[in-house]
């Protein structure tokens, strides 16, 4: 086993997942798993299968980002793995751990396959989000015309998945932190609950206080991504990242910009809830009708936001 290493795996039904996950952990890092109230018997086959691992059993769901900090609370080495339940290593980790190494990089992530064996493009690697970037995304644009100038941009399209460079945002579903680097920062903000945009948040803070971030596509793991989005309603969906874009938009905005995306952002929600009025689809009407009461309520707050432990 790597003793440099701590890989924290957060857990959330995740039973069918989280073997082949911890299997592929054995001799390269050292497991932490979080549970998040899980209903299945996630704990029950982690506990059978695999008792040498730390298993930490939350009775609610506390989201993401406080399960992790829980795990950098309980573990000691110099280099946090962040992996996805439903993510396995097929290549060994060797390299991430070197680039760490590197004054300099804070970070360093892997390529993330999906079930076929390509690279899930457009999810591994991202540019930071501009104001313009969420806009073409709440009003759709880029469903409409994925090949716009901005969403080409956003989802890095032509990113060369074959060349280690510096990147921006990788995914937080297999991306490994300095621990001195991650805590210097505050850990993840924890107040973005259960999902979304916590690993942004986290790598643009990196980013502000003058981290590289590596890409290291030598380094693999198969993902099959939105695993935990099952078992969530669409209410829970729809509030989660709308209320978790305008924490990262008045954390990392402009005031003034902050104030100029949100009524943009309203008028795209509007025209979703007005829309699904025509297509009878009732829990399409109630989470946005949701949304564009949190929109209200807080979207025109500007709050200085800081991480918590």
């Amino acid at each position: 086993m790597n003793r440099k290493v701590v890989a924290i795996v957060v857990t959330y039904n995740s039973e069918r997942q989280i073997t082949s996950c911890l299997a592929s952990l054995k001799d390269r890092a050292r497991p932490v798993v979080i549970d998040n109230a899980s209903s299945d018997d996630t704990c029950a086959v982690i506990e059978r299968s695999y008792p040498e691992v730390t298993l930490l059993r939350n009775s609610d769901n506390l989201g993401f980002a406080a399960a992790v900090n829980q795990g950098i609370v309980v573990s000691d080495e110099p280099f946090i793995l962040l992996l996805n339940p439903d993510a396995y290593l097929v290549k060994p980790i060797d390299d991430l751990v070197t680039r760490c190494f590197i004054p300099g990089i804070g970070a360093a992530a892997g390529r993330l396959l999906d079930p076929k064996g390509k690279t899930q493009l457009g999810f591994n690697v991202r540019a930071f989000p501009t104001a313009t970037a969420l806009i073409f995304e709440t009003l759709g644009w880029n469903r409409l015309w994925p090949s716009n100038p901005v969403n080409r941009h956003y989802r890095l399209r032509g990113f060369d998945d074959t060349k280690e460079q510096d990147v921006a945002q990788p995914a937080g579903a297999f991306l490994m932190v300095r621990r001195d680097a991650l805590e210097a920062v505050g850990g993840l903000d924890e107040q973005f609950q259960p999902l979304w945009f916590e690993d942004v948040d986290l790598c643009q803070r990196l980013h502000n206080a003058g981290h590289r971030i590596r890409y290291v596509p030598s380094c693999m793991a198969h993902h099959e991504g939105a695993h935990s989005l099952k078992s969530a309603t669409l209410e829970l969906q729809r509030v989660a990242w709308y209320g978790n874009l305008l924490r990262f938009s008045s954390k990392h905005f402009s005031t003034r910009v902050h104030l100029w995306l949100v009524p943009v952002i309203l008028v795209g929600v509007f025209s979703r809830w007005f829309w699904s009025l025509t297509t009878r689809k009732q829990d399409e009407r109630k989470s946005y009708a949701k949304v564009l009461r949190l929109l209200v309520s807080r979207g025109f707050r500007k709050w200085e936001c800081v991480g918590r432990r």
